[in-house]
């Protein structure tokens, strides 16, 4: 395909998207971060889908001319998702100039029946980075005369657990909650109407200027490229999600080498393979605080340990992409989660916490890598996290913003521990009457923050207001899923095998 007119950075158009069907209808409108030339031999290097018959001919036949490619982000679309594309994946039909070229934002062939791309796509091109929010439908005045009749939502609230083995929910008052139309795009938690005295930072919905990895503020179109290609870790190849401040040699190389105990980075496998009969680690640097085949938990101090947790951080942050490195790791201790074997204790995933937290927070960075994902070790690392509240007599809550896949973790952990403790409410105490408890008592019993709990409670929709009182419902359905999910939830965390003993850490100087 002959190009009639040059692809510029801040163009939009239609790609074909990797991983989809060659015959798929679907064509999501990205936006060209960047261009580059590069020469035939090294497209493997960038490309990770196979080229085309097409391109692979084009490549044959001009083996001494090089050959332009597009890194491009999808619109609406996580950037774990960004790629490399050759000109055969766009329409440049349906292109879409920048600003500062057309002068307008204006496309250069809008045809009527392009039902590939949507007219919200094709005409907001004044913020590549706006978000599209839904307008709200206009609230029924009946509805809002209920909500003023209830009493507030507190969190001192008590609740009676009524038991409905209906299929028909009972009449009731439903409370009002804001509708989240993407999750990924809202990655604060939703705060319910209570009344609580909250920090400036927390009240304002600003992030925190401090943490182990705080949110990033200001992107350059640098840091929104990938730099590394792939990572060798252990007996797994990963393709990173994100940028990552890697020294800028290492952007060069196809794959960098990364040592499992130590996490030093390596550019070639004799690097990697030198470096292990010199290495003495088999295990993160640090405590054993728990072991339970096959998995060990280790406390790292980021202070005795600063080699090891700034490779660390460096190693999250290619998949954690609203976090920022930060290099003074001094106020932080890391805990690892490994698997151990003969051979050692191979990383699964992290969290880290701060020393001494004025907020409650008792994760600051959570983890888990992409080879260990969607096996239940996410929802260890936080029921660890809570296990180690409990151990401090404190209530904690991670910090905020989650990323998209974190705030779906944390859901799924938090509605599933405070559903455990209200079915078994509910089976200790059978008359209905007499199964009350209160969101106080909730948190004392799991540690997790009272602001989490209402938010859960609202998020499962299993809170109501009838005949004068805030009641949980829960019917046979939901019960009968969560007896499910508890089987099929076969890591758990042994809190006799914990050894572990918190520091006043105002004492000690870090």
């Amino acid at each position: 395909m002959v190009e009639s007119f040059e692809i510029v950075e801040g163009c939009r158009l239609p790609v074909h998207m990797r991983g989809a069907p060659n015959n798929s209808s679907e064509w999501p409108l990205a936006e060209v971060l960047k261009t580059l030339m590069v020469e035939p031999q090294h497209l493997h290097l960038y490309l990770k889908k196979p080229l085309n018959p097409s391109d692979t001919e084009m490549v044959l036949s001009n083996q001494n001319q090089t050959v332009k490619i597009y890194y491009v982000h999808y619109i609406d679309y996580n950037k774990r998702l960004d790629e490399w594309v050759t000109l055969d994946r766009m329409k440049v039909e349906k292109i879409q100039m920048p600003s500062s070229v057309t002068g307008h934002g204006q496309t250069i062939n809008q045809s009527s029946n392009s039902s590939n791309v949507s007219k919200n796509e094709l005409h907001d091109d004044s913020n590549p980075c706006s978000n599209k929010r839904k307008k709200k439908n206009p609230p029924n005045l009946n509805s809002l005369n209920r909500v003023q009749s209830q009493p507030v939502l507190s969190h001192n609230s008590s609740f009676s657990v009524l038991l409905n083995s209906d299929s028909k929910p009972i009449d009731s008052e439903p409370i009002e909650k804001e509708e989240n139309s993407n999750i990924s795009q809202s990655n604060e938690i939703t705060k319910p109407d209570i009344n609580i005295n909250e920090n400036s930072n927390q009240s304002t919905g600003l992030p925190r200027p401090t943490g182990s990895m705080v949110q990033v503020v200001h992107e350059d179109v640098l840091t929104r490229i990938k730099n590394i290609q792939t990572i060798y870790l252990g007996k797994h190849l990963i393709e990173p999600w994100y940028f990552a401040p890697y020294p800028q040699e290492l952007s060069q190389c196809p794959i960098v080498y990364i040592c499992e105990y130590c996490l030093k980075f390596m550019k070639s496998m004799k690097c990697l393979e030198r470096h292990r009969q010199k290495c003495k680690l088999y295990h993160p640097p640090g405590n054993e605080i728990y072991r339970k085949h096959p998995l060990s938990f280790f406390e790292v101090d980021g202070r005795k340990n600063k080699n090891y947790t700034q490779n660390l951080c460096l190693l999250a942050k290619l998949f954690l992409d609203h976090k920022f490195l930060h290099y003074d790791t001094d106020a932080f201790l890391f805990y690892i989660l490994t698997e151990y074997d003969s051979n050692g204790f191979h990383i699964v995933g992290y969290f880290s916490k701060e020393k001494e937290s004025s907020e409650d927070y008792n994760v600051a960075c959570i983890l888990t890598l992409p080879p260990y994902q969607r096996l239940g070790y996410g929802k260890v690392l936080i029921e660890f996290s809570y296990e180690l509240s409990k151990i401090e007599g404190k209530t904690g809550t991670p910090e905020k913003p989650l990323s998209d896949l974190g705030l779906l973790c944390y859901r799924r952990y938090w509605s599933i521990t405070i559903l455990d403790v209200l079915v078994s409410l509910k089976q200790k105490e059978p008359d209905q009457d007499k199964a009350q408890i209160s969101i106080q008592e909730l948190s004392e019993i799991t540690s997790i923050k009272k602001e989490d709990i209402v938010s859960t409670l609202q998020h499962l929709n299993i809170i109501t207001y009838y005949k004068g009182q805030y009641v949980i419902v829960l019917d046979s359905n939901l019960i009968e899923n969560h007896n499910q999910a508890m089987k099929k939830r076969k890591i758990r965390i042994d809190p006799k095998l914990l050894h572990w003993t918190p520091k006043d850490w105002s004492k000690h100087k870090f």
